[in-house]
Formats: structure tokens, sequence, C-alpha cells
């Protein structure tokens, strides 16, 4: 596989899990960042654990994952701990949440 294929293959799985994305965000009440994934959720709960340094423990319940390498996205729990920000928030939906994208 040369450089333009993969590059090509990575552009539509990309395309295609934002239309995933677009499909199942207003199923939905929250939304959790973190460094290394982007979370949808209906429940969140971060607990703060304070020691040597200060991380977080954050459990999520009916969530979807944006991973394009991933296979099963749908996830019913989720424990994340992690020592960087977290940014967790509530959607508001209406009819211009989320633009079209064809």
């Amino acid at each position: 596989m040369n450089p333009d294929d993969l590059d090509a293959y990575e552009t539509d799985l990309e395309l295609s899990l934002y239309r995933e994305y677009r499909d199942v965000v207003r199923m939905f009440r929250y939304v959790v960042e973190t460094e290394r994934r982007f979370y949808l959720c209906n429940e969140v709960e971060v607990v703060p654990h304070e020691g040597k340094d200060l991380w977080f423990e954050l459990r999520l319940s009916d969530a979807w994952v944006w991973d394009m390498y991933r296979p099963a996205r749908f996830i019913k729990q989720v424990r994340v701990l992690t020592f960087r920000d977290v940014n967790v928030e509530e959607l508001v939906h209406d009819d211009h949440d989320v633009p079209a994208f064809e």
C-alpha cells in the first residue's frame, strides 16, 4: 500500500466516523473530552483524587467513543483514569446542532 492509498483510506475512515457521530449525537446528553479520547455519554461522574499528584477518575455510562480504528464504538460502561485535563459539557439539542456534511 503506497502512502497516498493509506491517506485516502484514513480520510474515508474519518469521514465515515464523522457521519456516524452526526447520526448518534442527539442520543446523548454529555460530551466528555480527555487528552486521548472524545466520548458522548448519558451519564458522567468525575471523581478527583489527591495524592502526590492530582488525577481524575471518570465513570461514563451509555457511551459512544470517537475512535476510527475501533470496530464497536457503543460502550455500556467506561472508566477512564487521567492526570490531564478533562472537559465535560452538557449538550443542548436543537435543529442546528450539527451541520450536514455531504
